[in-house]
């Protein structure tokens, strides 16, 4: 079986997201979409409401699971039995720090591969610190994140 891991802060997802998530389940048997616990970020939403709205967009995938972890990729990538991990692009800046930290996880887990998933055009503008700031100052984020997710996003955020 060909497990795959997405990993990322997702705070909150965002279409980009959901874009990456769609195209890359279709390319392993089952997609991990692995929540980091960054403890040097200020995260806008906790891990269980961002695990909470994964799942809200992402229930018509199969083979999608949404778990949490915290530590080194590759450690997690080797407890859940995968050996690719998928990545979304969206500029030339994404994909150089996107070769480094490719290339270094490499280096300590050699049976891992990195595959680049280029953004659809239509998301390569949004990310989620775009969502947020639009957040914090009580704007629409309607075209920005998975139609299931936009109510729980709201109601977290009161």
């Amino acid at each position: 079986m060909r497990v795959g891991v997405y990993p990322g802060s997702f705070d909150p997802v965002t279409l980009g997201h959901l874009d990456i998530i769609e195209r890359g389940a279709k390319i392993v048997d089952k997609l991990i979409v692995g929540v980091l616990l960054n403890g040097t970020k200020n995260p806008m939403f906790s891990v269980q409401q961002r695990i909470e709205l994964l799942q809200e967009a992402t229930a018509h995938v199969s083979n999608v699971e949404i778990r949490p972890f915290e530590g080194l990729l590759v450690d997690f990538l080797r407890q859940e039995g995968a050996t690719m991990v998928i990545r979304g692009l969206r500029a030339v800046t994404d994909f150089e720090y996107e070769l480094q930290m490719a290339q270094a996880n490499r280096n300590l887990y050699s049976e891992m591969e990195t595959v680049f998933l280029t953004t659809n055009v239509q998301y390569s503008f949004i990310s989620s610190t775009i969502v947020k700031d639009i957040l914090r100052h009580n704007g629409d984020v309607e075209h920005f994140v998975p139609r299931k997710a936009l109510e729980k996003i709201y109601q977290f955020r009161r």
